[in-house]
């Protein structure tokens, strides 16, 4: 029999997607966790009513968390990945052979578990890489007591509701920031800027105060329902995103990535925002 399952996480606004077969549904410890097949988009897996990523496009997304920040950056060596358990974060970085180190703090186990039964397609075994450190706990606690420094930290959590609200903290981005190298690179998710434009904009003044440099770059994922989805970047070197543009495409073509969304041309181009989103950046 086939369901229908709705997203709930805009207030005005309802999308279902179609079940056709229903492969997992527990509450966790922490939110209510599904995947399920539809037969245009895959697997999809939703926590709290609000989809975290398909099949089809969820490259678009993992591409532009990764790519960002690792090709701004063109050495990063010791990645730190708040969150992301599915894995698909963490293929991407993997791809980079200078990587050395990569720890991925997790909240959620069952969501780790359930993504390497019912989604192995998306860590493409990432988690069996001998770089991979593997934690499970508060992301907000690991960065408050972390001693390590990390070139790269990318925090791929859930919208700012429910468990994932202090990984929006000023106190969060502040230890993000101290367990930075320099130069380093914070790379964040920031929901649709459309439907949440406050999720964005107070996004935007926490990290205007606590880093030299940041901004606000999109991507277009069709299972985002809302419009552009809005990813931040934060950084103590005022040059990364200017200087070194012309650094990317080389970086690019050496690292020899085969990429389904993200290419140069989009990484310079994600940075140029629309005016309705410009203005809540600037708010």
């Amino acid at each position: 029999m086939t369901r229908w399952i709705d997203e709930t996480l805009h207030a005005h606004l309802r999308c279902t997607l179609e079940a056709s077969k229903v492969l997992f549904e527990q509450q966790t410890d922490y939110q209510n966790l599904i995947i399920f097949e539809n037969d245009h988009f895959g697997r999809v897996m939703m926590l709290d009513g609000v989809v975290q990523l398909t099949e089809s496009d969820e490259f678009i997304y993992h591409e532009m968390m990764a790519h960002v920040g690792m090709l701004s950056l063109g050495n990063a060596r010791r990645i730190l990945i708040i969150g992301g358990g599915d894995g698909g974060v963490m293929r991407e970085v993997l791809r980079y052979g200078q990587v050395e180190r990569v720890v991925m703090c997790e909240l959620d186990k069952t969501v780790v578990e359930a993504s390497l039964e019912f989604l192995p397609s998306i860590s493409q075994g990432a988690f069996d890489d001998p770089r991979v450190e593997l934690k499970i706990g508060d992301g907000v606690a690991y960065v408050a007591e972390c001693k390590e420094k990390f070139d790269l930290v990318i925090v791929d959590s859930t919208e700012p509701i429910g468990p994932a609200t202090p990984l929006f903290g000023d106190s969060f981005f502040e230890n993000c920031n101290r367990i930075l190298n320099q130069p380093g690179v914070l790379i964040a998710q920031n929901g649709l800027p459309f439907m949440h434009p406050e999720h964005l904009s107070g996004t935007a003044q926490r990290l205007k105060r606590i880093f030299a440099d940041s901004a606000c770059f999109l991507c277009t994922q069709p299972t985002y329902f809302g419009g552009p989805f809005a990813l931040v970047f934060a950084s103590n070197d005022l040059n990364l995103r200017t200087e070194q543009k012309t650094q990317i495409e080389p970086r690019y073509n050496k690292a020899g990535l085969e990429t389904r969304y993200y290419n140069p041309a989009t990484h310079k181009a994600a940075f140029v925002l629309p005016n309705y989103v410009k203005r809540i950046w600037q708010s």
